[in-house]
């Protein structure tokens, strides 16, 4: 599809043009060829380090006028193969980028680089009492989560990045520099751009700046943890919880064997290993308290018991890092054995179904696996655990994705809640949106008529294209 030789002169003038911030080393290639979870590497032919909207423009130019693929890269946390370099190319990387331009407490907003991380910003904002909402839990780049559609375990309450940036800017394939909107809360000012390129995955345009909206840091912060009797009546006091609109700020899900391994990971002995709903109660003090009490209600009608609440914030982080941490603590239960994370998202009202099939098929597939997530909003996902010496373990985790997402699309869900399509949904994107794949094929086209912006992403190959291979 790419021709190697024009790939070859665009390095070449590149590498005139950067010297020591582009990088051939194997290593720093096979770095930037693979994210957190897909087990396919592709590394890139080189690897770019830019440091503004106006080199990255420059890098543009010279890729298109060559035709030399171009894959963004943030921090690495991707989860469906998206920084893959699966037609070779230059791998962008953004994480020189990573200044705070400007953050207006008045309108509450802030200005930002893409490689800015989540939590580099939150730490500038705490001494100003605000901070960003969207926690996917990685310290991602801010730049990547706006190229995904990230959400997290805010999103009940504040919603994800959708919600939360106001603008961007973009450099298009060819170079020209794209501003999406300002800092008004709303306009009817033509087509939504800002939302056009959010969850695009790098193959519109890439990201340089973002215009993101803030929160005033809560009066009171409360959290818990519950266990439960079983998997299911712990997402039945979920359910039950969000139907009765009690605001909680996060409602998190960890089956028995995923609290099995944060426990030992995360060094958390005072808990068991049972199904666990992770809580956190954000407001006023009364307010908060009123909460607590409703939600420990719910979880108690549903057999939920022994509440521990955690209100210093330094138990808190201890609590949360023990949820971020466990993609890391599930690795850890099978050291050597290769993970793989898939997600979907239903109506809350399927959600006890949903995870009760999907806990069955992976019983029933023999894999060993957690179930995880951000279950307030419907949105849950599996880790599963694959054994190097079992080659058709793939086969088989390829069959329950394929169930999970058939169900959740049959109930009105969708194939993915957060990780987004990469390599390793596409088909399941098909099967989802029908013709508007070919609206989204059409958009690509007249943005990128080249197809150099992370090609190999998102969408079905066509016929006559060959396919790339989401396996190891």
């Amino acid at each position: 599809m790419f021709d190697r030789k024009a790939i070859a002169e665009a390095l070449s003038v590149l590498e005139a043009r950067f010297g020591a911030r582009l990088s051939r080393h194997p290593a720093v290639r096979e770095q930037h060829g693979r994210g957190e979870a897909h087990p396919l590497c592709a590394p890139p032919d080189a690897v770019v380090f830019p440091e503004s909207t106006e080199e990255v423009a420059e890098i543009l130019r010279i890729c298109h006028a060559c035709g030399c693929p171009v894959v963004p890269y943030g921090a690495g946390t991707s989860l469906e193969g998206q920084v893959c370099a699966v037609a070779g190319g230059v791998s962008l990387d953004l994480s020189r980028m990573n200044r705070i331009l400007e953050v207006s407490e008045e309108d509450l907003d802030a200005r930002v680089e893409a490689g800015v991380t989540r939590r580099q910003l939150n730490r500038e904002l705490a001494s100003r009492g605000l901070f960003f909402s969207v926690d996917p839990g990685a310290d991602a780049s801010l730049g990547g989560m706006a190229a995904t559609r990230a959400t997290g375990t805010n999103t009940v309450r504040y919603g994800g990045m959708r919600d939360n940036v106001l603008a961007l800017t973009v450099v298009l394939a060819d170079g020209r520099v794209v501003r999406t909107g300002g800092r008004a809360r709303k306009s009817a000012a033509g087509y939504d751009l800002t939302r056009l390129f959010l969850g695009s995955e790098g193959t519109l345009g890439v990201i340089t700046e973002l215009r993101l909206r803030l929160w005033p840091l809560p009066e009171a912060v409360a959290a818990a943890v519950c266990p439960f009797p079983s998997l299911e009546e712990a997402v039945d006091a979920v359910v039950e919880t969000v139907q009765h609109g009690i605001p909680v700020a996060r409602i998190e899900l960890l089956d028995e064997r995923q609290m099995e391994a944060s426990i030992r990971y995360s060094k958390l002995a005072d808990l068991e290993p049972r199904p666990t709903l992770f809580y956190e109660f954000h407001g006023g003090a009364r307010a908060v308290e009123e909460q607590a009490e409703a939600a420990s209600a719910i979880a108690q009608s549903h057999g939920g018991s022994g509440f521990r609440w955690a209100r210093a914030a330094e138990e808190r982080r201890r609590l949360w890092r023990a949820r971020h941490d466990a993609y890391y603590a599930a690795l850890a239960l099978r050291p050597g054995w290769r993970a793989w994370v898939s997600d979907v998202c239903v109506p809350v009202s399927k959600l006890a179904d949903q995870v009760r099939q999907a806990r069955s098929d992976l019983e029933e597939m023999g894999l060993l696996a957690t179930i995880l997530g951000h279950v307030g909003d419907g949105n849950f996902h599996v880790v599963a655990l694959l054994d190097p010496e079992q080659p058709d373990a793939w086969e088989r985790l390829l069959e329950v994705n394929r169930r999970m997402v058939a169900r959740a699309l049959a109930c009105g869900g969708t194939c993915t809640g957060e990780h987004g399509i990469g390599l390793g949904k596409q088909d399941s994107l098909l099967a989802e949106l029908g013709e508007g794949v070919e609206v989204m094929r059409a958009i690509k086209r007249a943005l990128d008529p080249r197809g150099i912006l992370n090609p190999g992403k998102i969408f079905p190959p066509l016929a006559g294209e060959p396919p790339v291979a989401p396996g190891p």
